[in-house]
């Protein structure tokens, strides 16, 4: 049975691909809508993922250190995390096939969902992105020099949104996640894993709370490319 749940949103998908980086709401005020979520840093300076309250800055050399609370984001998504779906993800799947084993599992494909993977894995691919300069390039060229880091036999957590098609350029639609390890000291963007022992936990979300930014630079985005589906692959699975 699902029930009620708010998602919140800061920003659009679409801003950030259109190169919309400083952000209007600190760390402290996003902590204030979830306790666990994904996003990126003012500048496009690293990764973002939030565990159990923490947020964590995920950077381009694969370290991971706690974020400061007057930091700021241009695009997050944050809940409060209640783990209402609970089952052993099967050893050996990769993300594609683990994707498709959740979209299983969720009682619709019509809900948003948290999503978090938590165990070992035997391997983990990531990128992350790195701090740009102004003026800010589109997201699918500030991405393109990223390095992809390889964590081996890694125990930790994937987390992140399971977002309907609906939604695309409002988010990321299918599985966006991010991942740190269990010592809350690397990890990134990820691009693929492959499971040796985990678990799964969803939090079906019901109801999106969409906060956009009132800036110049907002107002005058393109938040309709005509290429999204390809910016949207380019950004966030890199080949």
């Amino acid at each position: 049975m699902i029930v009620r749940h708010t998602i919140f949103q800061n920003s659009l998908m679409t801003a950030l691909l259109d190169g919309i980086y400083d952000g209007e709401m600190t760390i402290g005020e996003l902590l204030g809508k979830g306790n666990f979520g994904i996003g990126t840093f003012d500048a496009l300076d690293g990764e973002m993922i939030i565990l159990d309250g923490v947020c964590y800055q995920l950077r381009g050399d694969g370290t991971a250190t706690v974020a400061d609370l007057d930091q700021g984001t241009p695009f997050a998504v944050a809940t409060n995390f209640v783990p209402r779906i609970k089952v052993a993800a099967p050893k050996g799947l990769k993300r594609e096939e683990l994707s498709a084993f959740i979209d299983e599992v969720e009682p619709s494909a019509n809900y948003m969902y948290a999503v978090r993977i938590t165990g070992r894995f035997s391997n983990v691919v990531t990128r992350t992105v790195v701090k740009q300069s102004k003026p800010y390039p589109p997201m699918a060229q500030a991405v393109g020099g990223d390095k992809e880091l390889r964590f081996d036999d890694v125990e930790g957590i994937i987390g992140g949104f399971r977002t309907p098609v609906f939604e695309k350029g409002i988010s990321v639609p299918g599985c966006h996640v991010h991942f740190i390890d269990a010592a809350r000291t690397s990890g990134g963007h990820v691009l693929d894993y492959t499971v040796d022992e985990a678990t799964i936990e969803l939090c079906p979300g019901t109801d999106l709370d969409l906060r956009l930014p009132l800036t110049h630079d907002f107002r005058s985005a393109n938040l309709a490319p005509d290429d999204l589906d390809q910016q949207l692959h380019t950004t966030e699975i890199k080949g």
